[in-house]
């Protein structure tokens, strides 16, 4: 079969949006191009198993609309399939309902949606468009191949097939049925290595405000996160339990990737990095490989889940940005959303990681519905504080967004918080929210927080830290990121 895996373009005036391997949705004005490790895997499995695959990623790409639909028209496939989230799933209904209705794509073009939106309403997207399948659950790369190995035989899909995974939604008539829930049984080891060239690495291998040294790219150890209760996170319900590939499949990986690709970079983005006597393997296998001489590793990582001991081997191993979702600097925030977190070690987690070497980033939110505004500043507060001592390396801020499927979102509808279901609102450019704080004064404390980055003492500190090429072009990079930011929340 011939197979379009896209992200159509997205065409706004709010900016560029952040779709690809993303669990907060933001239109950008200064674009960040993620790789998408999922949707890779799925094109890299596709092919492999003798499928023509064909990677479109116009937003990454820059390919306009008319562009993209002459493609489709030229490649002629049998199946596009997008990764789909609620900020936009609106503008992919009528992308797919576009499809549908062009003449020359009257030979039997199937659509299929994947995505944390579409996974907790998987039968909305089929009563708002023509889309013919819905893939739920996080391993929507081994249920596309399922899917189109099994429509490669049959032009009738039945849920009784023994061969099809279960958690596909499908069109039978009028009705929309599924092959049962889906199930996270999958051996990630036995996955191919992504192919780099087919989902075309490059474009996003230098247009990111996490590396310092390009090119870089993205590669997932895990799936998802080994904590997995946060209640703002859509993730938890694409992957309700954790699952880890072998530290050397890892390092295997890692170390094609530097020789064939000559990666400087490697953000992995598991939702949590894995910790405990793997992360300890995995940092012993980088040392004895040498990958700590020309690499540098970035991950995601919770507070309160390392020792000191810890930190120190990671610098060791090359590893220089942790993110941390710190979130609030409120304790009874931080109980509600259930980060398991005291704001104690928030701050001596900071302390420690820095010390040792690590370049901790930060994410904060606002717009909590029970917040006041005096608890939101003491958040805006500490973010600022922890940059300004050099605690903390970075920071992003957001609005706190409850996705469909998420506990938030259940907690918001049961409570009454929620101001709109028009999905096109969830985009971070306003809370949906209902809040003690008006919209204007939560906008304004996203773009003051921000605008810590031009505070003399964070300026002179960061200068101070500059030792090298790649040092200055990061911060000119991060410089232009910022300013991006403070525009997106105007």
């Amino acid at each position: 079969m011939k197979v379009i895996i896209a992200y159509p373009p997205l065409e706004n005036q709010k900016g560029r949006p952040t779709l690809g391997q993303n669990r907060q949705f933001q239109y950008f004005k200064e674009p960040t191009y993620i790789y998408p490790v999922v949707p890779a895997q799925a094109a890299t499995l596709l092919k492999n198993a003798g499928h023509e695959v064909i990677w479109l990623d116009c937003i990454a790409e820059g390919i306009a609309y008319e562009r993209f639909i002459e493609i489709v028209k030229e490649k002629e496939p049998d199946i596009i399939a997008f990764e789909t989230k609620t900020p936009v799933v609106k503008q992919h209904w009528r992308i797919i309902n576009g499809l549908k209705n062009l003449r020359t794509t009257n030979y039997g073009l199937r659509t299929i949606l994947f995505g944390d939106h579409v996974t907790a309403l998987p039968e909305e997207s089929f009563e708002k468009s023509q889309v013919d399948f819905v893939l739920t659950g996080g391993d929507y790369d081994f249920l596309l191949l399922s899917l189109c190995n099994y429509l490669s035989r049959s032009c009738e899909l039945r849920a009784t097939s023994s061969i099809l995974e279960p958690g596909i939604y499908y069109r039978d008539g009028h009705e929309v049925k599924n092959t049962g829930k889906f199930e996270l049984n999958h051996n990630l080891n036995s996955l191919p290595f992504i192919d780099r060239d087919l989902t075309r690495w490059k474009f996003y291998a230098y247009n990111s405000g996490n590396y310092k040294r390009t090119p870089g790219t993205y590669i997932m150890s895990g799936r998802d996160c080994w904590w997995g209760k946060c209640s703002f996170c859509s993730w938890t319900l694409l992957y309700p339990s954790f699952r880890v590939r072998s530290v050397e499949n890892v390092l295997d990986e890692i170390s094609m990737l530097v020789q064939n690709y000559n990666i400087r970079e490697i953000m992995d983005d598991t939702g949590s990095f894995p910790i405990g006597d793997w992360l300890r393997d995995f940092c012993r296998g980088v040392i004895k490989r040498g990958l700590n001489k020309s690499l540098y590793i970035d991950c995601n990582m919770r507070f309160g889940a390392l020792s000191r001991e810890d930190f120190l081997m990671m610098k060791e191993a090359s590893f220089r940005l942790v993110l941390f979702g710190l979130e609030s600097a409120n304790q009874k925030t931080l109980d509600r959303i259930n980060k398991n977190l005291t704001v104690e070690r928030i701050i001596e987690d900071c302390k420690t990681a820095s010390a040792a070497g690590l370049s901790p980033h930060i994410t904060v939110m606002f717009g909590y519905p029970w917040e006041t505004y005096e608890e939101a500043s003491k958040t805006a507060n500490l973010g600022k504080w922890l940059l300004k001592k050099g605690y903390a390396s970075t920071l992003q801020v957001s609005l706190v967004i409850p996705y469909p499927g998420s506990p938030l979102f259940q907690e918001s509808r049961d409570e009454g918080w929620l101001k709109t279901l028009d999905w096109d609102e969830y985009d971070m450019k306003m809370p949906v929210m209902y809040s003690p704080i008006p919209k204007d004064k939560i906008m304004e404390l996203v773009q003051d927080t921000y605008k810590v980055s031009f505070s003399p003492e964070f300026i002179l500190k960061k200068v101070s830290q500059i030792s090298d090429i790649d040092g200055l072009k990061y911060s000119l990079r991060a410089a232009k990121k910022v300013i991006g930011h403070i525009f997106d929340f105007r």
